[in-house]
């Protein structure tokens, strides 16, 4: 099993620990006992190149979408932690999650734990109430806001959201943009929503002196492959652009624990869900858990796999509800699918 450990303390029960009561008897450790791992995780080795971004992250985002939503304060920040102790750096959220609230979370974590320096903060901003759109006043007041939510003085890289507004001058964009990244508000710049032609002009704007896109987020993964379309993938694989795919795990059916349709209204994750709850979502699910039992991973390691094995993928973005969540995550980064593995969950979910 691939895993990424956390560090461990001596137990109570350990030669050393009974070495200081009067008249015990010293035993050494049973020979099948687990080995304690001392020192950083395993995880905190493994970055990769977040593009031309200047940044280095582990390959796996922690999304926090459901941070102040389904998750309160006090499980987010345990979430973090787990993240975190595994060697995760990257954080991935939205001025819009929660109407903020998110942002909040992780600013009080980001302080509380004295992490600034160490965790690479993504943004996507365009879709808050009050500041709307990719507008120059919007996106720089939009921006200001986040700075203030998430008690820092930069974003690592700043994702615009074209899908939130489709009027907006690209050039008027990247003008408003170039002034942050100037003044040190944001360091690089991501986008989701934009059309390959959209990412062409960008590229050429940048050739004048605008800042480059240089990560590019698509919904994308097993069930969910038409919206990485082939220009996409030629205009990001030319433009040497990192991909971040969002909905890794399609709502979290991928993680398999949703099989059977919910009688009832639904809520809004359980009418996601059963979107996928069809002959297709199931055997898809079957050759997850094939994979899966082969490998002695989860279900969602699998997914997470599945991603980091196509081309221009450089970390999924996925959200968690629970620090166990998390662990099972992790372990998808040290997964590596054979050929024949891609194959049979490639056609389980034609």
């Amino acid at each position: 099993m691939a895993y990424f450990g956390v560090d461990s303390t001596l137990p109570s029960s350990s030669p050393d620990a009974a070495s200081t009561q009067p008249g015990a008897v010293v035993r050494g450790p049973h020979p099948s006992a687990p080995i304690p791992v001392q020192g950083p995780s395993i995880g905190s080795n493994v970055r990769v190149a977040l593009g031309e971004s200047g940044s280095h992250i582990f390959p796996l985002i922690l999304g926090a979408a459901e941070f102040g939503w389904n998750v309160d304060l006090e499980s987010s920040h345990a979430i973090l932690d787990t993240y975190a102790e595994l060697g995760g750096n990257t954080v991935h959220t939205a001025d819009s999650y929660s109407s903020g609230r998110s942002e909040h979370i992780i600013g009080q974590w980001l302080q509380s734990r004295g992490l600034r320096d160490d965790i690479v903060l993504a943004v996507r901003v365009g879709g808050h109430a009050d500041n709307p759109g990719l507008g120059p006043v919007n996106l720089v007041r939009a921006v200001e806001a986040s700075l203030t939510r998430l008690r820092t003085d930069r974003i690592d890289v700043l994702y615009l959201d074209a899908t939130t507004d489709r009027s907006s001058s690209l050039e008027d964009t990247l003008a408003t943009a170039e002034w942050l990244v100037e003044t040190g508000k944001v360091r690089a710049l991501g986008a989701i929503g934009y059309s390959a032609a959209q990412l062409v002009e960008a590229r050429i704007f940048a050739s004048a002196g605008y800042p480059r896109i240089t990560v590019l987020d698509v919904p994308f993964n097993v069930l969910r492959r038409h919206e990485f379309d082939a220009d996409l993938r030629l205009v990001a694989g030319a433009q040497g652009m990192a991909v971040t795919p969002s909905h890794a795990l399609e709502h979290g059916f991928l993680a398999g624990r949703q099989r059977s349709k919910i009688r009832g209204a639904l809520s809004v994750r359980g009418a996601q869900l059963a979107a996928n709850l069809n002959r297709r979502g199931s055997r898809t699910l079957r050759a997850l858990d094939a994979v899966g039992a082969e490998l002695g991973v989860p279900d969602a390691a699998v997914a997470v796999a599945w991603l980091l094995s196509q081309k221009l993928v450089t970390g999924p973005i996925v959200n968690a509800y629970a620090p166990q969540h998390v662990e099972e995550l992790v372990q998808g980064v040290g997964v590596r699918l054979s050929r024949s593995q891609l194959a049979d969950i490639g056609r389980a979910s034609e």
